[in-house]
């Protein structure tokens, strides 16, 4: 007695066929399954038996193999649980299996429930490119995979439910989802929270207009880590092409809580004590870091010395790319990491190194050793370096109206806005991003410009990649201006933000 049911194994965000071959012939009661099972699969041997037995079925006293095609791709994952038990009572003739195109995803529990398995939504998406339309999955994942509107969910709660619903014996309607509201939930923080900072709002703008990468330089107390807590409030909504991508990530990491469309742009601030694993990604079968979570969203360091000169160095390739490649001995695996990186510091170890209230402690010996934490690559990947001074008293007790963050938004989305339709033929969208080979024609110079930067290329000694972060942010400004050459003015500006590590890391 044979039977052939199809489930689905991912490989970071790739899903890949693998059919669920089972076999039940004479001889001693051996349970076997082949196929480059990892220890979840082995392990469920025994909550597939129990789960049979505990739904009101007799499991068959035979010789069953159960094999797992491809044979030469590794398995992983509790998944394939409820296929497995399918597969051995179809075999058995307890069920029976009409449709092809079904593909069955969810974990067993002892007494046959059907548990939420990780990962879901980008199973059913893998699945649903190889021609598959019809799914049956854990109840407590239908609200997930109920994104995709041309595929069937058919969400079962146990193993008996499924059975009936193969034998014809119970009706599952298809679900969908009522509608999913793709709008931002406004959050309690706002800009108008911080008083005075012109400057640094101003930066911030700029960087969002661009999802350009950010370091703001400055003493404790100057509103450093206020400001990049509130940087997602300017950011336009996510459109439905990202809440997906983000979601599976999300859902791949296990981090979706109510199994839901995630609308709002992520912001991820992992502490500095955060190994180098846990930013990139890792383990045996590798998951996505913090790089990854941050998707389409903010990553933000505080006290960006304080982290290991390691972490900081394998950020280069993310920042440079938007994917992080992670190589393990049992899978090579890439995501997506195109996020936008800001970073807080203090410019020396006791953070009063120009603060005009605060005498500076410390040795010019410690300032270097501090400030040299930070290597000249990573900062030559940072497109905005911004120096900000403590806030004034006037500042803080004047009862001035200070900018919103709606009306920031509004500014980056008519800028970004020109961005996509300024580069409507290309993948790229956001001047951050541009190519090598696109700088020279969208980022056009004035005469009096071309002079401008010729000069500072000469005094500050800038770097080929400097050049072009100088360039992309001049780009931005002159789209905030909604200006189709890049003037005197916008060019100025832009290097203004590139002149910092001048001061500090001569």
């Amino acid at each position: 007695m044979y039977s052939k049911l199809k489930t689905c194994v991912l490989q970071g965000l790739n899903g890949h066929i693998v059919e669920v071959e089972t076999d039940l012939s004479k001889g001693l009661p051996v349970f076997n399954i082949v196929g480059l099972p990892d220890t979840a699969i082995k392990e469920s041997k025994e909550r597939v038996r129990s789960a049979i037995k505990n739904s009101g079925f007799e499991f068959p006293l035979n010789r069953i193999t159960i094999n797992l095609a491809p044979a030469n791709l590794k398995k992983d994952g509790s998944q394939m649980d409820l296929s497995i038990a399918i597969g051995i009572l179809a075999a058995a003739e307890v069920v029976q299996l009409m449709d092809n195109n079904l593909v069955f995803l969810g974990e067993l529990s002892l007494d046959g429930m059907i548990n939420p398995i990780i990962g879901a939504l980008p199973m059913v998406i893998s699945m649903r490119e190889y021609g598959f339309d019809k799914f049956i999955i854990p109840y407590a994942n239908k609200d997930e995979c109920s994104i995709i509107d041309d595929v069937d969910i058919i969400p079962a709660v146990n193993l008996r439910q499924v059975c009936d619903f193969l034998n014809g014996n119970l009706t599952i309607e298809s679900y969908k989802c009522k509608e999913y509201n793709v709008e931002r939930f406004e959050s309690e923080l706002d800009f108008t929270d911080i008083k005075g900072q012109n400057g640094l709002k101003r930066a911030m703008q700029i960087a969002a207009a661009g999802s350009h990468n950010m370091l703001i330089v400055g003493p404790p107390g100057s509103g450093k880590t206020m400001s990049a807590r509130r940087l997602p409030t300017i950011l336009p909504s996510l459109s439905i092409e990202e809440s997906i991508e983000v979601t599976k990530i999300y859902s791949i990491a296990g981090l979706l809580n109510d199994n839901r469309l995630i609308v709002q742009r992520p912001f991820r601030a992992p502490h500095h004590s955060a190994s180098s694993v846990s930013i990139i990604g890792g383990g045996k079968i590798p998951k996505p870091g913090e790089v990854s979570l941050a998707h389409h969203g903010v990553l933000f360091f505080d006290e960006l010395p304080e982290f290991q000169k390691n972490v900081l160095e394998v950020l280069r390739q993310p920042l440079e790319d938007g994917f992080v490649h992670i190589s393990r001995a049992n899978a090579s695996l890439t995501y997506p990491s195109n996020f936008m990186f800001v970073a807080s510091m203090n410019p020396c170890p006791c953070g009063n190194l120009g603060d005009p209230y605060h005498q500076c402690t410390c040795s010019q010996n410690s300032i270097e050793k501090y400030l040299n934490k930070i290597s000249h690559p990573l900062l030559d990947r940072i497109d905005i370096h911004v120096d900000v001074l403590p806030v004034k008293y006037d500042d803080l007790n004047k009862d001035v109206k200070e900018i919103s963050s709606l009306e920031i938004r509004e500014i980056v989305e008519q800028s970004r806005q020109i961005q996509k339709r300024r580069n409507s033929s290309s993948s790229i969208v956001y001047n951050a991003n541009l190519l090598n080979k696109d700088i020279r024609k969208i980022c056009k110079l004035s005469k009096s410009a071309e002079l401008l930067m010729a000069k500072a290329f000469e005094k500050y000694k800038f770097s080929a990649r400097s050049y072009n972060k100088i360039l992309k942010v001049a780009r931005t400004i002159a789209d905030l201006e909604q200006s189709e050459i890049i003037d005197d003015i916008h060019l100025s500006e832009a290097i203004r933000y590139r002149s910092l590590d001048k001061k500090y890391w001569r």
